[in-house]
């Protein structure tokens, strides 16, 4: 039997790496799994709750890169090619940077994976792997996705949620985010029979009753598509979830949505605000936001029991150093349940990284310090180290007691799902300010990751 190793590597430092409290189960690598052949063994190993196990044996190795991970993962790749596995490279950074990915690995994979890694492992039998594989002008169908096992997390030590899909793709297509390239301009919907049935079989995690038949739609804007998300809602309403999705600031005008989200068990809901700023939202295309409603939006979702997890990115290129407090000074008045900050950060396939790279504004192209909690650029109308301190002394003063108590008290959502959520950010909050303090997050202190041995 074949045996197939597949890795998602750790990134250090951020809210989304090593420093977070709060350990996510990879969905990509269960579809990956499940569209493997029965007759290989498969093994999962997520570097985030788990130690990877170098001495290992593979025949096939396939390593998922996001651009932070991407020195890791390269470092892993050559340490299994060494011992003589084939290894295949594949997720968002390796889809945008193919040849220097290719420096590193026998094969990469461009894209979604469905359609595309069945044929790899069939080459891989016979000898004949090709260096590229991509799809054709075509986006993936996604009818028929075959079913993630989540038996294969069962030992590992996540968050007790699972993630389900029901459509891919954004056509809002913001200059510093992917998300458009990689998915596609127009909302791809899965069929709900197909949707239905995958959360009819999964089984709920042993043990964290208050988080008995959790889910995370994992969608972009799981209400994008307006007659689709309004059967699916009426059609999830007798599960029982409690579930926690992604929405555009839109949802709040639709009252019909609002209640079916709140029959359905919606617990919160992710909104990129990302700016308070009109000018700034846009100068980098993000013209379906309009701050003069943000509170509106806010006071609606809450309303209906349901949570506001709002992001906000710091350094573009119309923001100044009071940006920093009128966004902490929102986040409060505003009784956000949760709100995620990071640094502007030009991912490389982006109009915003092209737009830097040809301003020449780029301090460093080492990937480990694309993570959104580093300056990686020269701002505008701060300096790199203005930018990195106030979006670190905002981060600390959001996540201090006051601060959560009176973001939460008397909003209207679910409690035993914020105030966790809150100390479990408040903790990732002070390990990143330690590691600042430390100095381990300027561009000067970049290190070289340790060889694998």
């Amino acid at each position: 039997m074949k045996r197939l190793l597949l890795i998602s590597p750790l990134a250090a430092h951020s809210l989304m790496g090593g420093d977070f409290f709060f350990r996510m189960p990879h969905l990509g690598l269960l579809r990956v799994a499940a569209l493997t052949p029965q007759h290989w063994d498969v093994h999962i190993v997520d570097e985030k709750v788990e130690t990877l196990d170098l001495g290992q044996a593979a025949d096939l190795v396939g390593i998922t890169t996001m651009t932070p991970t991407a020195p890791r993962a390269y470092q892993l790749a050559d340490h299994f090619r060494a011992r003589g596995s084939r290894v295949v490279l594949g997720g968002m950074h390796a889809s945008k940077m193919i040849d220097e990915a290719l420096t590193h690995a026998d094969a990469v994979v461009v894209g979604e994976a469905e359609g595309l890694w069945p044929r790899v492992v069939n080459d891989f039998e016979h000898g004949r792997l090709e260096l590229v594989y991509q799809h054709d002008q075509a986006w993936p169908d996604l009818a028929g996705l075959p079913t993630p096992d989540w038996n294969r997390y069962r030992e590992k030590p996540y968050l007790p949620v699972h993630f389900v899909e029901t459509t891919r793709g954004c056509p809002i297509d913001c200059d510093f985010c992917s998300v458009t390239s990689a998915f596609g301009g127009r909302y791809r919907n899965r069929p709900l029979d197909d949707v239905m049935a995958e959360l009819a079989g999964l089984r709920p995690f042993d043990g964290l009753l208050t988080l008995k038949n959790c889910v995370f739609f994992v969608d972009d804007n799981i209400v994008a598509n307006r007659a689709y998300a309004r059967q699916f809602l009426t059609r999830i309403a007798d599960l029982g979830l409690k579930w926690f999705g992604q929405a555009s600031m839109n949802i709040a005008r639709d009252d019909e949505i609002l209640r079916l989200c709140q029959r359905s068990g919606c617990v919160g809901l992710f909104v990129g605000f990302e700016s308070l700023s009109e000018e700034t939202l846009r100068s980098v295309g993000k013209r379906v936001n309009h701050p003069d409603r943000y509170l509106e939006v806010v006071r609606r979702l809450h309303d209906h029991g349901i949570g506001v997890d709002a992001s906000f990115v710091f350094g573009f290129d119309t923001d100044g150093p009071e940006v920093f407090d009128r966004t902490l000074e929102f986040a409060q008045s505003a009784k956000l349940d949760i709100a995620y900050f990071s640094i502007l950060t030009p991912y490389p396939g982006t109009r915003l990284h092209a737009q830097f790279k040809a301003q020449n504004r780029l301090l460093t192209e080492d990937w480990s310090l694309y993570d959104g909690a580093r300056v990686v650029y020269r701002p505008k109308q701060m300096s790199p180290d203005q930018l990195l301190e106030g979006y670190h002394a905002a981060l600390k003063e959001l996540y201090r007691l006051p601060s959560i108590f009176g973001r939460l008290w008397g909003n209207g959502s679910y409690k035993n799902f914020f105030y966790p959520m809150n100390f479990g950010f408040r903790s990732s909050v002070r390990k990143l300010s330690a590691a600042y303090r430390r100095g381990e997050l300027s561009v000067a202190a970049s290190k070289p990751l340790a060889t694998a041995a």
